[in-house]
């Protein structure tokens, strides 16, 4: 991607979540503005759905924000603990 591309969509998705979710994997798929994600990462060890679900929302909460917001709505969320 040259200077002068703006960043796609999917890619501001995830490069927020790999921001905030140490050691993340982010898969994103577009559905207009609705998204499937998939986030993999050794910090979700041990923690709760809940709480896996709030560190990706958080890190999303500035495109989810607003009446005009970029990213509606996230469809389908996974998070997963990388396999050994």
């Amino acid at each position: 991607m040259d200077a002068w591309s703006p960043m796609s969509l999917e890619d501001q998705i995830r490069q927020a979540v790999e921001q905030a979710v140490p050691d993340s994997t982010v898969e994103v798929v577009a559905n207009g503005s609705h998204f499937s994600l998939k986030v993999i990462s050794p910090v979700f060890e041990g923690k709760k759905t809940l709480e896996k679900q709030r560190m990706v929302y958080g890190a999303l909460k500035d495109l989810m924000a607003g009446s005009n917001a970029p990213v509606h709505a996230i469809d389908h969320l996974e998070t997963l603990v990388p396999e050994n």
